[in-house]
């Protein structure tokens, strides 16, 4: 326990915050070759170099759709595809944003469905706007 005096010389460093989505935050300059820590993105560019099904944690039990996916700054990352069906395959462009998959280790980035090659949910009237559906006609 430090006394007043000490604290007086030496105050106490703030703890910086470690990021969740961690691939975000880098910035590529292919003219250099170089990868730096930049302000991050809200989403990333990428594209699909696997589409597979894992498993998830003790106690759920299906098949939960991933691909893994190559950012525009050279990062692979496993992103979660949400929503019933979807059309994606080797080589497809994607929107990757953050937000981890609870029972899936090593899951932190969600496809955004609508955007670029992935398609929205197809017949989805409630929450809509998280799976790019687009409105029913009558």
């Amino acid at each position: 326990m430090p006394t007043a005096n000490q604290l007086m010389r030496k105050p106490r460093k703030r703890t910086r915050g470690k990021s969740k989505t961690p691939a975000l935050g880098f910035v590529y300059n292919s003219l250099t070759d170089r990868m730096r820590r930049g302000t991050g993105s809200p989403q990333k560019r990428g594209v699909c170099l696997q589409v597979k099904t894992v498993t998830p944690k003790k106690p759920n039990s299906a098949l939960r759709k991933v691909a893994r996916v190559r950012l525009t700054n050279g990062i692979e990352v496993t992103a979660y595809i949400g929503g019933e069906g979807h059309n994606l395959q080797e080589h497809s462009v994607v929107l990757v944003r953050g937000g981890r998959v609870k029972d899936l280790p090593g899951v932190r980035y969600h496809v955004v469905r609508g955007a670029l090659d992935t398609s929205g949910v197809d017949d989805r009237r409630r929450g809509r706007s998280k799976y790019g559906a687009v409105k029913p006609q009558g």
